[in-house]
């Protein structure tokens, strides 16, 4: 478990990293340089999953090296599925990590959400959804990896 403790907030008591994958973890089908080492060092005090329509083909081969669970999504409302994910896991427990448009659920229903600004882009609705917004992954998983940033930023 992550504790984070943010004055106005109260104690974020985190257990789940929910992170959309195309756009946010991958590019093109491939997993962006550094993403590995940083689930490996938060896999530690948070348990990732990977959430994905799987539109690349190559979920399970992004996974299979990582600690990470995987949830493949059904076609057809994937926004809702991510969000139900969230809401399974429990969430005042969860952060989650997006960049999509069908991401934007499932930040708003997460005790914490950060939208990730790739080469991918950022949906508008993610942005908006969102607590915190990172230019890139390595960043975001940063902010988990050095809490005193999301401090920082989330006080008021």
């Amino acid at each position: 478990m992550l504790e984070i403790s943010v004055p106005s907030r109260g104690v974020l008591r985190l257990e789940y990293l929910v992170l959309d994958v195309n756009g946010t973890v991958a590019l093109d089908g491939q997993l962006v340089p550094g993403v590995s080492e940083r689930l490996d060092r938060l896999s530690s005090t948070l348990e990732p999953w990977l959430v994905s329509a799987d539109t690349q083909g190559t979920l399970m081969s992004l996974a299979a090296p990582l600690k990470a669970k995987v949830k493949r999504l059904q076609p057809g409302d994937e926004a809702a599925q991510k969000a139900a994910l969230v809401e399974e896991l429990g969430a005042e427990r969860v952060v989650a990590i997006g960049n999509g448009a069908n991401d934007a659920a499932m930040l708003r229903r997460a005790t914490l959400g950060i939208a990730v600004a790739g080469n991918e882009g950022l949906a508008i609705a993610c942005l908006i959804a969102a607590d915190v917004v990172a230019p890139n992954i390595e960043a975001a998983l940063d902010l988990l990896l050095h809490p005193r940033r999301l401090v920082a930023t989330l006080r008021t």
